[in-house]
């Protein structure tokens, strides 16, 4: 079987690419990578420098609008990776000390998860996965009832 080498991009379809532009550039740390406009249609590329992961925001021309539902066919959710629960931390609270609306950190099978949600509602998620044995601040990653 070939081999797939990882994920090339995600594209997001937007009610406004603009906004979604401003908020993903400021709340997440990415850069616009390039500006298509073909036609009347129109698509940024985002890059994160740290990760190197690419995401894509457009506006489908016959979208239907309104807020993201992940209970529909198709994305439940986004979910980046962070480093450990320090870096989880710092991320809290970086989204507190920019208004943004967020989970408690709270444990899934695999790891401590928070989750938000972008301008049109698209449920994003960063997690810092457990991981047998590794530590973060001089702490042992096991379950605990959340943070």
């Amino acid at each position: 079987m070939p081999a797939i080498e990882g994920i090339n991009h995600i594209t997001l379809t937007v009610t406004d690419v603009e906004r979604s532009r401003q908020w993903y550039e400021s709340v997440l740390g990415f850069r616009t990578l390039n500006v298509l406009e073909i036609g009347g249609y129109r698509m940024v590329v985002l890059g994160d420098p740290r990760s190197g992961t690419v995401l894509a925001l457009d506006r489908q021309a016959g979208a239907e609008g309104g807020p993201f539902d992940e209970t529909r066919t198709g994305l439940d959710h986004l979910s980046f990776a962070v480093r450990d629960t320090d870096e989880l931390r710092a991320w809290r609270a970086h989204l507190e000390q920019l208004g943004v609306p967020h989970s408690p950190m709270s444990e899934d099978p695999f790891g401590l998860v928070l989750v938000f949600r972008d301008p049109d509602n698209i449920q994003l998620e960063l997690f810092a996965p457990f991981r047998p044995g590794a530590t973060t601040g001089g702490a042992v990653l096991e379950p605990s009832g959340g943070d």
